[in-house]
């Protein structure tokens, strides 16, 4: 690690503690070449899947893009800025733990729309009458349905896939 007093190549560790509820390391160091003490914050990097799109092009993830996709699903509904968060790291977890280095978009979509799903029915429909390119009344009617009839086995104790 760079001194960034002197810009030195080297420093020596002096203490090491765990931050941000153990997702980061705090290292106190200190220059070998001019002795002044400085602070470094470590944590993990985890990469994303490539997405590949419906016309086979691969693109990176983008956090953004799905962060949007779930604002404007969600506009105007009971839904907390943390409850977004979580379901935000939750969705990228899920795709994490695929363990693929490239991931469908098809396959995300259903992993948002799951999600959607248990946060809120208004927005799960939102959500799904634009990923699945709902052209009449006709698609809303029948994913209504679907997800009532969901709704009944979850509450039966019957597993239900979406």
């Amino acid at each position: 690690m760079h001194c960034p007093f002197c810009n030195a190549a080297d420093s020596k560790v002096i203490d090491s503690r765990l931050a941000a509820e153990g997702s980061q390391i705090r290292r106190r160091r200190e220059c070998v070449v001019c002795g002044e003490r400085f602070t470094t914050f470590e944590s993990y990097e985890m990469v994303m899947p490539r997405v590949i799109k419906s016309d086979a092009k691969s693109e990176p993830f983008d956090e953004a893009k799905l962060r949007r996709s779930l604002m404007h699903a969600l506009q105007k509904r009971p839904v907390t800025q943390e409850q977004i968060e979580t379901v935000l790291s939750d969705i990228q977890s899920q795709i994490r733990r695929l363990g693929e280095r490239d991931v469908k978009s098809r396959t995300i979509g259903e992993i948002v729309m799951q999600a959607l799903f248990a946060l809120d029915h208004v927005a799960y429909v939102r959500f799904a009458s634009v990923y699945q390119d709902f052209q009449d009344v006709e698609a809303f009617r029948r994913q209504i349905e679907q997800m009532q009839q969901r709704e009944t086995k979850l509450k039966l104790g019957k597993s239900c896939p979406i």
